[in-house]
């Protein structure tokens, strides 16, 4: 009985990565029956990837946002936009180097999230009105940089950096003076090479996991806290470790691990240590909990406010390189919606409507629930007004859940 109690718990702890499973499971099986090739091909996890790392990228930022009491960041579409017009402007149309303007750029989105930080943290302009503000704003003032026309291509050493594949670019530095021929021969007869690498690195993700796990549940049981049962671990990190080596082993059989892809897992692992490992990262749930009692117990709850938003300008910068990178031009059509995504990223992977509950690797989750929606919606050919429709029901049962579930907690 115990054991079987241990998998319902697991069940339903892990309720959002089943339901992620089911869905593609759903569409895959919907695309083979209309033949119209499959969702988990190879070149299209790739593509999801992609097409998705931004998503990631911003749902982690607003992640923080939402965690201190349920607030949002309208306007990240707009920055988005904003530092791909600077980007565009200064590396197509000025020639900079591409190094320095990209830390412009980064520079250009951490001004204008600490501009949003100021308002909200310390004039106490509601996060709605002040966001909202700034995304007419930034958007007109993209407008005008760009001067309604869209700038392109990039360079291949900014492309390199955002948008080429491992071993693919280490392979291309080594033959950078061959001929092209020659190049890309080698390049069909190393493909076991790029599957090999791939598939390691997937394995040495798979052990840092496990034994990174395993010395956090014993530092926990050290220091007395609660932790999950050992079927419970066991079963989340086969399902985790599993994941990671399908998806290795299908990138090994296209072109390798995308280089947005190491981007985006370094920016997820370290806001994940970040929102649990450390003090101020608490303070982010002590405020979306209770920002009063907060207060009184000592936490600078302006300055926390500040560094959430900050943080949402800065990571939206980041997003508008990658962004920037798979469009291959700075368009001012850019981002438009882009918050949306990020917004129901974070409520479908568990992010509370009211703060202070919620988890980066759950916004990784909804970002790829919304990707896997997206694409395989897309690849059925379903009418983009319907595709609106379903992102916006499910965002709604999201929101649902999380009231209800609450609701059902507080009359226990």
């Amino acid at each position: 009985m115990k054991g079987l109690d241990s998998i319902k718990k697991t069940l339903k702890n892990n309720t959002m990565i089943f339901i992620l499973i089911a869905v593609a499971i759903f569409f895959e099986t919907l695309i083979q029956i209309g033949g119209k090739g499959s969702l988990l091909s190879p070149s299209n996890v790739t593509n999801i990837i992609n097409q998705n790392a931004y998503v990631v990228i911003l749902a982690t930022g607003m992640l923080l946002c939402i965690l201190t009491g349920g607030n949002i960041d309208l306007s990240v579409g707009s920055i988005v936009c904003l530092v791909g017009a600077v980007a565009g402007t200064f590396i197509i149309n000025m020639g900079w180097p591409v190094l320095p303007t990209i830390l412009l750029c980064l520079i250009v989105g951490l001004l204008v999230g600490a501009w949003h930080g100021f308002w909200i943290a310390f004039v106490h302009i509601p996060p709605f009105i002040c966001t909202l503000s700034g995304m007419l704003l930034w958007r007109g003032v993209s407008l005008l940089i760009l001067n309604g026309m869209t700038i392109s291509p990039f360079p291949s050493k900014y492309m390199n950096i955002f948008s080429s594949y491992l071993p693919e670019l280490f392979l291309q530095q080594v033959t950078d003076d061959m001929p092209d021929e020659l190049f890309f021969s080698i390049l069909e007869k190393n493909q076991r090479i790029t599957f090999t690498v791939t598939l390691l690195v997937a394995l040495i993700v798979c052990a840092i996991i496990i034994v990174s796990g395993i010395i956090g549940r014993a530092s926990k049981r050290r220091k007395g806290y609660e932790v999950p049962s050992v079927v419970n671990y066991i079963i989340k990190q086969v399902i985790l470790c599993g994941v990671i080596l399908a998806v290795g082993i299908l990138l090994g059989l296209d072109k390798g691990i995308p280089i947005v892809l190491v981007f985006v897992a370094i920016i997820v692992l370290a806001y994940a240590y970040f929102t649990q490992n450390t003090v101020p990262g608490r303070y982010l749930y002590a405020i979306g909990g209770n920002a009063k009692a907060a207060k009184l117990s000592g936490i600078n709850t302006d300055k926390v406010m500040f560094f959430a938003y900050t943080n949402m300008g800065f990571l939206s910068g980041v997003a508008a390189l990658v962004v920037a990178a798979r469009l291959n031009s700075a368009a001012p059509t850019a981002g438009q919606n882009y918050e949306m995504d990020a917004i129901a990223s974070c409520f479908i992977g568990g992010a509370s409507a009211y703060g202070g509950t919620g988890t980066v690797g759950g916004a990784v989750i909804g970002a790829v629930f919304m990707g896997i929606l997206n694409n395989g919606m897309s690849i059925l050919g379903v009418d983009m007004n319907w595709q609106r429709a379903v992102k916006g029901l499910v965002l709604l049962l999201a929101v649902i859940f999380d009231v209800v579930s609450k609701k059902r907690k507080s009359s226990k």
